[in-house]
């Protein structure tokens, strides 16, 4: 006899105070030639549900509008803390220009090394923060 099991995760948001999670665990079972599967299903209501960041929101705001003008986006396009700069069609030398604006509007200097790492408005956002703390 045979038995194997995954799992899966989804969430789903059913309203602004309520997101459920769901657990899915796939199953098949083997005995002399007959399978059967079938799916093993939880569901959990949640009512208190947050993802956040730890760069305070002015520090998102201010890089998501300095991403925005050295990708001369629209003013309504929408770049928040998890905008990854690839999506907004920016490539290396674009991403390069939107950490000069970041160390010129923030007055700091990023090594290289972190600055390559950067790839969203969050971690630029985190890696400023952290770097003018280390200045004060």
């Amino acid at each position: 006899m045979a038995t194997q099991f995954s799992a899966s995760v989804s969430m789903q948001t059913t309203s602004l105070a309520m997101t459920r999670i769901s657990f899915q665990k796939p199953a098949l079972i083997s005995n002399h030639g007959r399978t059967l599967s079938f799916n093993l299903r939880r569901s959990i209501p949640t009512r208190r549900l947050s993802v956040s960041c730890a760069a305070k929101p002015e520090t998102i705001e201010k890089v998501s509008e300095i991403v925005k003008k050295q990708l001369s986006l629209s003013k309504d396009q929408k770049v928040v803390a998890g905008t990854k700069f690839a999506e907004l069609g920016a490539d290396s030398l674009d991403t390069v220009e939107i950490v000069m604006g970041l160390e010129e509007e923030f007055n700091i200097q990023m090594a290289e090394e972190k600055a390559q790492k950067i790839a969203t408005v969050e971690q630029a956002a985190e890696l400023i923060e952290e770097l003018m703390k280390e200045k004060n």
